[in-house]
């Protein structure tokens, strides 16, 4: 029995097909690296294989992205032969089939080699999915070192004296063969590992073609005699004729989105109501912005198409700030145009909104868009904004401390507008200097004297300082004069032209008496005070013989014009200068000038 055992098991080994069978793929790169092993081979020949098998690595790698899906599907290969071959080597161990164990067991490493391989291949493919060009560059190399470790436990034994052995033996013949096609599969995993190496940024770019479903497009392009002829000479610079047009197909989509954006900015502006007929001044301030914004995001995307579809960090945290940047000015130039429109639109229907209350908030919102883009900038920088505001509050003493001068002319701002004490336009003095004011500012108050000249003057110092405000009166400019009449003159003349005088001022339309009405009237909350001299309301009238002076008598002339506006001021001065001129004329009076009189007394001798 254990000699027919013995036979049949025999038959059994010599029966079953031990030979190796590999996929289509590697039983080609396993004859490709025989032919290049002959001994025999010319150096000529040499490249036109290696030319061969590049290019079948690359049809191979098109193929595998075109089926990505179904490649990645993992399945089990040479599982069942792996094995039925571990039992038969057990089995030949034991039946002393030296030849026999050889044979299998090489077998068993070439399939386990092979399935080292497409585990390594499969998870590159899948890290295609996952990973920018250097980090897939990194994983890459990780699965390099992984698989040679597994492949390394493979080749400890060397089989070559094997080879060497020339007896006339079946299963000797089949275990040769099987370990020069064990060491041709060494080979081609070290080509592979240098084509994946050196293939990197086109696999990389084909797996981006092949997400966007336009590989069989590409791969076709590509194909073409003329492109053919082309792609050698860009090469050197880094381009090729897909990168051409695809650059190109992105510059003209980018120019009919900057159309279609200035469109429907254009309709949003004229449906809406405040802002309808300001649309072009709007669109003006934000043209050369967005359409700077959109040749960067053109730049972006051309390096982007470059690089093979990859960014590298610094390039990316350059336009991330750029863009941040480029969304504050935006940010800041549409506020400012929508509130430009709604200052003409408030200074047109509400009077009672102060001019520098509005100035004063947009510098402040425009202060607080500042602060935000800064913060986004320092964000797409890549920078803990934590740790910034963390900060501020540690420096901020400081700070207030190295800024109390601008912190006091701020709150100086917050006072005057309170207080309400002066706003642009009006005539004031303070600290000697004169002039109408320009702008109430964060910081400075503007005035333009009346020779032209600009002033600024620090809020802090205008806050706490004494301010004289012309403008403040709703009626009553003073017109005060002392006519000096000779000492010649009769009393009855000088009484009567006092009277015309005082009468001429009384019947004057453009000059203040008690009779005269005003409509201004104080607002509800406020305190109680006299409403004249809140509103500045001046209805005196003093016309009398004043005093006896030196040279002359005079008489005070004391009035107030119910015009507050100088020019209006000088042509009633006027009028009513010339008015008293007549009346002393009528009254046979002259006007007294600085004079001596010299008197002798007559002698006695």
């Amino acid at each position: 029995m254990k000699q027919i055992f013995k036979w049949l098991r025999m038959i059994l080994v010599l029966a079953l097909p031990l030979s190796a069978e590999f996929q289509p793929w590697t039983e080609k790169l396993i004859q490709l690296n025989h032919r290049m092993e002959d001994i025999n081979i010319t150096q000529e020949l040499v490249k036109n294989l290696a030319e061969e098998e590049t290019e079948f690595y690359n049809q191979v790698l098109e193929d595998i992205l075109l089926n990505k899906t179904d490649f990645l599907k993992n399945p089990k290969k040479f599982e069942l032969e792996t094995f039925s071959l571990e039992r038969m080597i057990r089995i030949n161990k034991r039946a002393g089939n030296k030849y026999a164990v050889l044979r299998d067991e090489v077998l068993v490493k070439s399939y386990k080699l092979i399935q080292v391989q497409n585990k390594m291949v499969r998870k590159i493919f899948q890290a295609l999915d996952y990973y920018s060009i250097d980090g897939f560059e990194t994983k890459m190399n990780d699965l390099f070192a992984e698989s040679q470790i597994e492949i390394h436990a493979l080749d400890k034994v060397d089989y070559k004296p094997y080879l060497k052995i020339t007896k006339k033996n079946k299963v000797l013949i089949e275990a040769q063969k099987n370990i020069k096609d064990f060491y041709a599969l060494l080979e081609v995993n070290a080509d592979i590992l240098k084509y994946f190496s050196i293939s990197d940024k086109r696999i990389y770019r084909l797996n981006k073609y092949a997400q966007y479903n336009v590989l069989s497009s590409i791969l076709f392009i590509n194909n073409q005699p003329l492109v053919k002829v082309v792609n050698p000479w860009l090469k050197p610079i880094g381009l090729d004729v897909i990168k051409l047009l695809l650059i190109i197909l992105v510059s003209l989509i980018v120019y009919f989105i900057r159309k279609f954006l200035y469109g429907l900015m254009e309709r949003i502006l004229l449906k809406t109501k405040y802002l309808k007929r300001y649309t072009q001044e709007i669109l003006d301030d934000v043209r050369v912005s967005i359409t700077l914004l959109l040749l960067i995001i053109n730049l972006e995307l051309v390096l982007y198409i470059y690089y093979d579809f990859s960014t590298f960090d610094l390039m990316g945290k350059v336009f991330n700030i750029i863009y941040g940047i480029f969304f504050t000015i935006i940010l800041y130039q549409i506020i400012n145009g929508i509130a430009r429109v709604r200052i003409e639109n408030i200074g047109q229907s509400d009077k009672r909104i102060k001019a520098e209350m509005i100035n004063v908030a947009i510098k402040i919102i425009n202060f607080l868009i500042i602060i935000f883009g800064l913060l986004l900038v320092l964000y797409l920088a890549g920078i803990n904004l934590t740790t910034v505001l963390s900060g501020l509050g540690i420096g901020g003493f400081a700070i207030a401390l190295a800024a109390r001068e601008s912190l006091a002319n701020f709150f100086g701002t917050i006072s005057i507008l309170m207080s309400d004490v002066f706003s642009q336009g009006d005539w004031i003095v303070v600290n000697g200097k004169e002039g109408t004011v320009v702008e109430i500012g964060l910081r400075v108050t503007t005035l333009r004297t009346f020779d032209n000249a600009m002033i600024s003057i620090p809020n802090g110092v205008l806050a706490n300082g004494d301010v004289k405000n012309w403008n403040r009166r709703a009626i009553g400019r003073r017109i005060k004069m002392k006519l000096g009449i000779k000492y010649n003159s009769k009393t009855q003349d000088i009484n009567n032209a006092v009277n015309a005088i005082r009468e001429m001022l009384k019947e004057h339309k453009d000059i203040a008496t008690v009779n005269t009405s005003y409509t201004a009237r104080l607002t509800k909350n406020t305190k109680l005070v006299s409403e004249e001299d809140a509103l500045g309301v001046k209805r005196t009238l003093l016309v009398y013989l004043d005093e006896f002076s030196e040279s002359h008598i005079s008489i005070l002339v004391y009035c107030f014009t119910k015009t507050t506006d100088w020019n209006e001021w000088l042509a009633v001065k006027e009028n009513v200068m010339y008015k008293v001129m007549k009346i002393l004329e009528e009254n046979s009076l002259e006007f007294a000038f600085p004079s001596l009189s010299v008197y002798q007394e007559n002698d006695e001798k």
